[in-house]
């Protein structure tokens, strides 16, 4: 099957170019840097690494305060990050600069992993959530480099996506060292496709332990200013391209009974920065943009957040959050953002990424679930209308978070034990 999956991946290679050619047209940085997703990138001339794979965008934020915390921990060693998208290469500079050493992760195919490994010379893989590539897996195993899968999730949906393909995610899997699951139904989907309990240790999720910077209240109260500090404000984060329109929909209800208040987007992917901004101004709003006018003015009715690494500041400036990824069957994205600042939290019918966490939220009353736009813009007004829900809603939503955090603790406790029964680094930086 492994052979049969291996066939596979170098006859869709060429499919593969072509897509990542298409989106290159849309987003530059697909052009750039082709080389690193076959294992071509020059060596960095180091050994014990710390790997960390993250996909995008949103796997960087929820492993930032684990990279932080294995920075500390292992400060001695380098420390690799991968990721897939340019977005998610884009966030690391962003964060650690020149600090961490970061490449694309290769596909799939054994060549280009082989290359990929023998550049960077890593003592552990640590990989975000749900991430399982067979071959990068059975060579890890093959040169015991040992795989910790961190903040590890499996929703229903992706278990059943496994199809005929999931005795080789079995197989894949249970090359991992440790399983670091984010919840009790986690764990059991994770037993569910072959993991073996003692594979499994129930951590929580990183993403309680969301850096929240301190002066991150005052620079919110200083940015409402630029366009008004009474103005209702509610932020739509993470839009997809078939959310856009219901909520720009509801937008225009809200404004009927609240002419002044302010709607921030924040797409969920650069391609759709523009086509959102045209939807608004198509719609008749006075539209700004991040990139251009920099901030909202008193007149302006949408904030197009254009720019990347911005959303949990903007989130702080608003009274109600919506997170998207939830009116179409994507899944739902990042709750604890807007519930670590204590904002209200709306969600759509459509939540099974994040499944426990929203549920939490809900539980706790500091989320409310919306079937459809008209839902939306009811909650938001009836949220703008009444300063003591949304107190109610957003100290509900802190508390919530505040009381889960630890993940981050004990995944490195967890590190830490896998490094000191793993094998030397001379195994497998004598593997070819």
């Amino acid at each position: 099957m492994r052979a049969l999956y291996t066939l596979t991946m170098y006859l869709v290679t060429p499919v593969i170019l072509y897509r990542l050619a298409a989106r290159g047209l849309r987003l530059r940085g697909y052009f750039s840097r082709w080389l690193e997703r076959f294992g071509f990138f020059p060596p960095p001339g180091f050994d014990h690494a710390i790997w960390v794979h993250a996909v995008s965008v949103g796997e960087v934020n929820a492993a930032a305060p684990l990279i932080d915390a294995l920075r500390i921990r292992y400060a001695n060693r380098p420390m690799v990050v991968t990721t897939v998208t340019p977005t998610g290469s884009d966030r690391v500079r962003q964060l650690w600069k020149d600090q961490v050493f970061h490449v694309y992760l290769p596909y799939d195919l054994p060549a280009a992993v082989k290359r990929f490994l023998r550049r960077i010379r890593p003592s552990i893989a640590v990989v975000m959530e749900t991430e399982i590539w067979p071959n990068l897996y059975f060579e890890c195993d093959r040169r015991n480099i040992p795989i910790v899968l961190a903040n590890a999730r499996l929703s229903e949906k992706s278990l059943r996506g496994y199809g005929p393909v999931r005795p080789l995610a079995r197989w894949a899997a249970q090359c991992v060292e440790i399983v670091a699951a984010q919840s009790q139904g986690d764990a059991e989907r994770f037993l569910s496709l072959g993991v073996r309990p003692q594979q499994l240790q129930i951590v929580g999720n990183l993403k309680f332990d969301m850096r929240v910077p301190a002066e991150i209240t005052g620079q919110a109260a200083e940015r409402r200013k630029h366009w008004g500090e009474r103005r209702p404000v509610w932020i739509a984060a993470s839009t997809h391209e078939g959310e856009e329109w219901p909520v720009v929909d509801a937008h225009a209800r809200i404004l009927r009974r609240f002419p002044d208040a302010l709607l921030l987007v924040a797409p969920r992917h650069p391609e759709r920065f523009k086509p959102m901004s045209q939807l608004c101004r198509g719609h008749g709003f006075n539209t700004a943009t991040r990139s251009e006018q920099r901030m909202p003015s008193a007149h302006t009715q949408c904030f197009i957040i254009d720019t990347l690494g911005e959303l949990v500041p903007f989130l702080a400036c608003a009274d109600v959050a919506f997170v998207a990824g939830s009116f179409d069957p994507i899944g739902g994205h990042n709750v604890l953002e807007p519930a670590a600042l204590g904002v209200p939290v709306l969600v759509g019918p459509h939540t099974f990424n994040f499944t426990e966490v929203t549920d939490l939220l809900l539980d706790r009353g500091a989320a409310l679930r919306v079937a459809n736009a008209e839902q939306l813009a009811q909650e938001v007004q009836t949220l703008f209308a009444d300063q003591n829900l949304r107190q109610r809603m957003g100290e509900a939503a802190s508390s919530s978070v505040a009381g889960a955090r630890g993940a981050v603790e004990r995944t490195v406790h967890e590190i830490d034990a896998v490094l000191k029964r793993s094998a030397p680094l001379g195994t497998e930086a004598a593997a070819v």
